[in-house]
């Protein structure tokens, strides 16, 4: 088209003017065509835009990425009963019993599942004989860190197991049960992920890392076939499908088959210990009143030497891994795979560090998936099974002086889905609120926060994919409580909005 004077205007889909750009930042316009930003200037540009949006002084930074979700539990964990407050066993199953009435929105003979109970610092232990007023219902109860699985006596005897002692399943026996009891259609699923997707929208998520124990480059071609998210994936491979993955070709960051490139190919997923509040997290410190079975020090899911033949089968197919390590001992196995096999990767959790191995976590193309969040939510539980180590716990500010690269996630359902929460986590360790902060010399600095949330971007650049969120306040100016509910304005994700405030 021409203008007034009959020289030709070239036309941007996108202009956003008089935003803040970056935190602390400048007020200028940004203008975006094609998905991408093609100009960042400090006055409105003079070509038009099809839409053309005035900020306000809002701030203008990277759309936000969860590093670690397990997106069909969380989606469902939207719908289950919060125990995550019962300070006993009882307190839990009394919970559960007030909420026996089929809830709304629920199918007849759908499973009664509570989600997020601790039980680390309880009196009392989890027992199917308190889950027996439920008579035929199915009642499941599943631990905050997803590695315990408290059944009642209809649940186990649907999983063949009406023998089983005491309902409690840990570890791969939880994850197993409790994704065959929660199974629903894929449609219903799904709409509950899509749902889930949405509302991550609504927090400034532009992409999110897909841990769900699941054939997850199937359900996501699924998910995507003829249909644009509104958040990006990146789905991860279990080892029961490695062989089928290599088979198709498939190699880490590849497109999923037919998402257009709204889903990508992840890491191969792997686990060397538990979690913390289970104390199966491998640790070099015994856990204190565990008898001793040989678990007192936690638990080995996968020796070395598998966990090593593992990542070299996935790394001579391009495929990367992602190794599940939460104690000190663990952490140091994975670092050992990595140097002995030498492919890329992640290191989820590490939130007990060995001091010794901390300029090892510099290695390069090496990133760890940590999870600021739970260092607040842990604290007491952390302070009772790992007394006198927890100065080098969710040690962030230790590992960034290393020069290691974090990634912040969620891991959804442990925390809720929301970024703003671990930025929050990571730059204030839990202060406010009444509590003072947690081991405060390991907070870290907003604009790294800010990077370790956003996949490591650090402000917006011309050229970069237009996936930007956009908040009423500037991070830098809010206090903890008010920085981990951060009002967000608008999300887009490749020059399209997928939230916008009303």
């Amino acid at each position: 088209m021409s203008d007034a004077r009959g020289a030709t205007v070239a036309r941007t889909s996108l202009l956003i003017r008089n935003a803040r750009i970056g935190s602390g930042g400048p007020l200028g316009s940004v203008a975006i065509a094609d998905g991408r930003i093609v100009s960042i200037t400090p006055d409105v540009p003079p070509e038009r835009a099809d839409d053309e949006v005035d900020a306000r002084g809002r701030t203008l930074l990277p759309g936000l990425s969860d590093a670690h979700v397990h997106m069909v539990q969380w989606a469902s964990a939207r719908r289950r009963i919060d125990v995550s407050t019962a300070a006993s066993a009882r307190e839990a199953a009394e919970s559960m019993a007030r909420h026996a009435g089929r809830p709304a929105g629920t199918a007849p003979g759908e499973p009664l599942i509570g989600f997020g109970f601790r039980d680390g610092l309880w009196d009392d232990r989890p027992h199917r004989d308190l889950l027996d007023w439920a008579g035929e219902r199915v009642v499941a109860l599943v631990s905050n860190d997803l590695h315990t699985a408290w059944l009642g006596p209809s649940a186990l005897t649907r999983l063949g197991r009406g023998h089983h002692p005491t309902g409690v399943l840990r570890e791969q026996e939880a994850l197993d049960a409790v994704a065959r009891l929660a199974r629903v259609e894929d449609t219903v699923a799904d709409t509950w992920v899509a749902d889930a997707l949405s509302a991550a929208a609504e927090r400034g998520v532009t992409h999110l890392v897909d841990f769900e124990y699941a054939d997850n480059v199937r359900d996501w071609t699924r998910r995507t076939a003829g249909r644009t998210p509104a958040v990006h994936v990146t789905c991860t491979i279990y080892p029961e499908y490695l062989e089928a993955a290599i088979a198709a070709g498939l190699r880490t960051g590849d497109p999923v088959p037919g998402s257009g490139g709204a889903a990508r190919v992840g890491p191969l997923k792997l686990f060397v210990d538990g979690s913390l509040n289970t104390r199966t997290a491998l640790c070099n410190t015994p856990y204190p009143g565990v008898s001793a079975d040989g678990q007192q020090w936690g638990i080995l899911q996968t020796p070395p030497h598998e966990l090593e033949r593992a990542m070299a089968r996935a790394a001579a197919h391009g495929i990367d891994s992602a190794v599940h390590a939460i104690g000190d001992r663990a952490a140091t196995i994975a670092l050992d795979a990595f140097e002995r096999v030498g492919c890329p990767g992640r290191i989820e959790h590490a939130q007990l560090i060995d001091p010794a191995d901390l300029p090892r976590f510099t290695r390069p193309d090496l990133i760890l998936g940590v999870q600021p969040a739970h260092a607040p939510d842990d604290r007491d539980v952390a302070d009772h099974h790992w007394a006198g180590r927890t100065h080098r716990a969710y040690a962030y500010a230790d590992l960034l002086k290393a020069g290691a690269v974090l990634e912040i996630g969620s891991d959804a359902p442990v925390s809720p889905l929301d970024p703003w929460r671990g930025i929050a986590a990571a730059v204030h360790r839990g202060g406010g609120q009444g509590r003072a902060p947690w081991h405060p010399e390991q907070a870290i600095g907003l604009p790294d926060a800010l990077a370790a949330a956003a996949a490591g971007r650090r402000g917006i650049q011309v050229g970069e994919a237009a996936d930007l969120v956009l908040t009423d306040h500037d991070p830098a100016d809010l206090s903890p409580h008010d920085l981990a509910r951060m009002p967000v304005h608008a999300t887009l994700l490749g020059g399209r909005w997928t939230f916008r405030a009303t």
